[in-house]
Parts: C-alpha cells; sequence; structure tokens
C-alpha cells in the first residue's frame, strides 16, 4: 500500500467512523381507523350530517401506541399534521366552490406534545383532547407530556390552543385529506422549548437529539366525492 493509499483509507475510516448512525425505526400505531385507513369521526372536530356539512364531532384524540425506542431513549415528542390545507384559504366552505384535487397545499398542525416520559409508549382515546372547550387545553405539563400550540391559535385568536384539535377539512375540497402522526425517541429527558412553542420550535429543540422516529397515517374527509 502506498503513502497515498494509506492516507485516503484512514481518511474514510475517520469519516465512517465520525458519522452520525441513521434514526432507527419506530412502529407507530393508531389503535382506531375505519376502512380504507380512514380517521373515525369521533377523533374529528367536525363531521358531516343529515343537517349540516361541518357538525362539530367528539373530537377526541386519538389512542396510539408506539414500540419503545433505542438504548439511550430518555423521552418522546409526537406531532400530528395535516398535509393537504389549501394554501388558499379564500374559498374555504364558500358554497358554489370548491378546491380541486391538485390545487395548492400546506400543512397545518393539529396536535404537538413535548417531553413524554420515556416509560410511557401508549395514550388513550381522548388522553390529551376530548371536546371543544374554548380556546383549547392550556399550555401545560402533563403527565403524559408538555402541550404546544397548535395551528388554530394562528386562526381563532381566543385561547393558547394546546392539546389536541382534530380534523375538520373543508367540505369543498375534493381531496381527502391525509393526518400524520410522527413520534420521536429522544436521548433527554426535557427539550429547551419556549413558553409557547410551536411546531417548528420542537423540531429546531430536537435536531440532534433524536434517536429514532416513526409515524402513521390516516385521511379523512367531510366531502363524500373527495377522492372519486
Amino acid at each position: 500500500m502506498t503513502g497515498h493509499t494509506r492516507f485516503f483509507s484512514t481518511l474514510a475510516i475517520i469519516a465512517a467512523t465520525a458519522a452520525p448512525a441513521a434514526a432507527a425505526d419506530l412502529k407507530v400505531t393508531f389503535a382506531k381507523s375505519e376502512a380504507g385507513g380512514r380517521l373515525p369521526a369521533e377523533n374529528a372536530s367536525c363531521m358531516v350530517t343529515p343537517q349540516a356539512r361541518d357538525t362539530p364531532a367528539k373530537n377526541l384524540s386519538p389512542g396510539l401506541s408506539w414500540t419503545k425506542g433505542p438504548k439511550g431513549t430518555r423521552s418522546y415528542a409526537l406531532t400530528m399534521v395535516d398535509q393537504d390545507v389549501p394554501a388558499d384559504l379564500s374559498k374555504f366552505n364558500r358554497q358554489g366552490t370548491s378546491y380541486p384535487a391538485d390545487a395548492p397545499r400546506v400543512e397545518f398542525v393539529h396536535w404537538l406534545l413535548a417531553d413524554i416520559p420515556a416509560n410511557v409508549t401508549r395514550l388513550a382515546e381522548g388522553a390529551d383532547g376530548k371536546g371543544l372547550p374554548k380556546g383549547g387545553l392550556a399550555l401545560e405539563r402533563t403527565d403524559h407530556g408538555r402541550r404546544g400550540q397548535n395551528g388554530f391559535a394562528a386562526f381563532m385568536k381566543d385561547g393558547p390552543y394546546g392539546g389536541y384539535h382534530g380534523a375538520c377539512p373543508p367540505w369543498n375540497d375534493e381531496r381527502p385529506h391525509r393526518y400524520r402522526l410522527t413520534v420521536y425517541a429522544l436521548d433527554v429527558d426535557r427539550l429547551t422549548l419556549p413558553d409557547t412553542f410551536a411546531r417548528a420550535d420542537l423540531l429546531a429543540a430536537m435536531k440532534g437529539h433524536i434517536l429514532a422516529e416513526g409515524a402513521a397515517e390516516l385521511t379523512y374527509s367531510t366531502n363524500a366525492k373527495a377522492g372519486k
């Protein structure tokens, strides 16, 4: 082996040793789903009835579980995001209009929890949301984690909007909405977060601390013709 060959071989070994390992996978499971991978109506904040297309629903936070994180896991965090909110909200539930399936989309946050204790790998249905209290739930630390602020705070302006606030896509949207729930296994007990934290704050605080992650996804729509 020449001197140059030995030099570059040594660099390759150092680089391979220094490279961080890819995050392992967690298996995330919703406790309940309907046919076709649909979010049950009781986990939504609105539903269709014979009387109205946007009737308030039970808004129960979904029951879920996930596999235990790898060695070194000291807490978990979770996010639940609607990936299909129309970018233009001017037609939201407006009679005589519709959003085509290919309309531009943005994400919308429905649930954030940080600092979930390492011995918690299951949340019962309704554990972090039940009904539609004005202003949502308090931004506080609970036995099952610290609540972040969901996306409704930016629109409603009448409360902190902590905890879970379920699906309520526009009834004039031709695309079923995908609700993606991601769980992260972290190497710290508590993250450094502001008193009121949003998803961007959570993602920034978790950077460099994620040991594993996993996701599960369900769809929901209030338009019977969506996806057809």
